[in-house]
Order: C-alpha cells, then structure tokens, then sequence
C-alpha cells in the first residue's frame, strides 16, 4: 500500500477528488490533513469517513511538528497539496492569513517532504524514488487577459490580488526545491470550478442561494467579467493524470474552455430556476448590480492544449451540462435544510 497526503480536502474541489481518487486505486491510503476553517466541513466527505484507507487529521499545513509526525507516522510517498485560503474578498481584508496559509504552508510541506524523501540534493532514498509533490494552483497568478489571447504555460506571473500573490508565491517555491533539490513536483493551474460542494460565499452558489431565498442577486461592477469555468469532476481526473504521468518539474493548466461573462451564468442559471423552481416572477428580476471588487481582474481563460495532447485529458462536461447537475445539487442541499 502507498500512503498519500492530502491537504485541505475537505475543502470545494478536494472533497470531489477524495471519492474519485479512493475508488480508483485500490492500492492507496489516503490521509487528509484540514484544519477545518470555515470553507472546510467533514460533511463534504461524509461517503469516505468509514472506507479503511482514509484518514482524517484535523490540523494546520503551517505546523512543521504535525507535518514531520504525519510523514514519520505514515510513511508518506506522495503529496497532492489542495489547501489553501482561496477567497480574492477575503484576501483583501485580511492578506495576512493568505501569506501565512498559502505561502509559509507550501513552504512547510515540501521542505518537510524533500527531507523526509532525499538524503541529499538530487539523490532520493532507495525507499521513496517515486515520490512526488503535487501542487494545486489556479490561473489566477497570470494576471487579467485582453479580449483574445489564453494563458498558457509560459505566460508571466502577474497576481493582482493578495490571494493571487500568494498562490504565485506559493508556486515559486515548489519551482525552486525542483531546480534546488531536483524533488520530483509537478504543478497545475486551473480555471474557475463549479459543481457540487462549494462553499456558499462563492458566485455559482450565491446566486442559486440569493435566487430561492428571494433576495438581491449580487454581481459586481458591470458584470462582464470573464471567466473559464471547469467542472470540479473534470479537474479531478486532470488531477489524477498530472500525479500519475506529468512530466517532473511541469506545469500543466486546466482549463474547461467554457468563456462565461458573470451575466452569462447568472442568466443561465435563472432561467434553470425559472423552469425547476417557478415562481410569480422570473429569478432575473433579482439581479442586482453591486460596487465593483477592488483590483477585480477583467478575463481568465486558460489553453489547456498541453494538457490534452501529451496526457490525453479532455473534459468531459460542457457548461451547458454541468450547470443544470450543480444546480440540481444545490436545490437538494438548500431545500433539505
């Protein structure tokens, strides 16, 4: 058996890879290290509590001490790294927690792996040649895109938000135990995720929330702008693809090539509500117009040709599919409370 880690999977797109990642290999142990803030809830994972090769741990990413006993208790050989504090709002009140979380947690994690696995730099132990450290990271550290172009690999860094800043940051320290230490890492930046299981306080949920409960419909500024939306499902088997065949020391965006203004998904998803959940006047009329988000960057939209000629991944939802089984999912949730 293989012991992998897991980082922040009770989090939105880690309690999706969780289930997935369980059933497909039957030779892992899965251990999930989440301090539960408040984007964290043991209910997205309840289907695994009970399976024999999960475990959950309940601490901080930033605790070398627990970090060092995880890798000691378990034997880790394999890191996906997921968490990490990924609200841009929540970022500008409070930057603080973003460069403590994403910036000196990555730090924590993989210099604790690169001294667990090597006995040097460049020269793994005989036990732990096949080790990898996956980072999870999101096209958001490219910066905001005109009206053509696609980020691709080779695009610049340039974060405009505090929350952008520190995943970029976040990403420069795994770039560099590669080229410092030659430890085997790989890394993917994703587009925007929807589907099941993300937190409220996120726009696809917020709207479906907002839109039952009757109230405003909140879009920032003149709701144009652009993003890349990916479904959580379709990220997970990039995921999986990225760990088991990427090529060391890469980088690989993810992207569902699904261009949607803000307009574009609310008014999609009011017209599923206006037809699922009917009511005197359509869920449109709730829009409402709202100050625009400090440094809100105009478009993101990722070229995932990579990707997808040298792994074979392709998604496999178009938006049109995945916003009618999220929306479905969120009317089950609300309506059950």
């Amino acid at each position: 058996m293989i012991n992998i880690l897991l980082t922040g999977t009770a989090g939105f797109i880690g309690s999706n890879f969780v289930p997935y990642f369980l059933n497909k290999y039957l030779d892992y142990n899965l251990i999930n290290l989440d301090l539960l803030t408040y984007a964290g809830d043991l209910k997205n994972l309840k289907e695994c509590e009970d399976h024999p090769r999960y475990r959950f741990i309940k601490g901080n990413i930033c605790n070398r001490e627990l970090v060092e006993f995880i890798f000691n208790e378990y034997d880790i050989q394999g890191v996906i790294h997921f968490a990490a504090e990924s609200h841009v709002d929540n970022s500008i009140k409070d930057p603080g927690l973003f460069i403590e979380t994403n910036v000196n947690g990555t730090f924590t994690l993989i210099d604790v792996a690169q001294k667990y696995w090597m006995s040097r730099p460049f020269e793994y132990k005989d036990n732990y040649k096949n080790c990898r450290f996956h980072h999870i990271s999101t096209d958001e550290v490219y910066g905001t895109l005109n009206e053509t172009d696609l980020f691709t690999e080779k695009t610049p860094y340039a974060p405009n938000s505090p929350y952008s800043a520190s995943k970029a940051s976040s990403d420069m320290i795994v770039r560099s135990y590669q080229e410092t230490y030659g430890l085997n890492t790989v890394i993917t930046n994703c587009s925007n995720n929807y589907g099941p299981k993300q937190h409220d306080e996120k726009l696809i949920p917020t709207i479906i929330r907002k839109a039952l409960a009757g109230e405003p419909i909140p879009i920032y500024g003149d709701g144009k702008n652009i993003r890349d939306w990916l479904y959580v499902l379709d990220h997970c088997r990039g995921i999986d693809l990225v760990y088991h065949t990427g090529k060391e020391g890469n980088v690989y965006n993810i992207g569902g090539r699904n261009e949607r203004t803000n307009l574009q998904i609310v008014d999609t998803i009011c017209t599923i509500l206006d037809k699922r959940v009917p009511k005197a006047q359509s869920y449109k009329e709730l829009i409402t117009f709202v100050e625009d988000r400090a440094g809100h960057d105009r478009r993101y939209a990722i070229d995932a040709t990579k990707l997808e000629e040298t792994l074979g991944w392709k998604a496999d939802e178009y938006f049109e599919s995945g916003i009618i089984k999220t929306v479905e999912w969120y009317l089950e949730k609300y309506n059950d409370k």
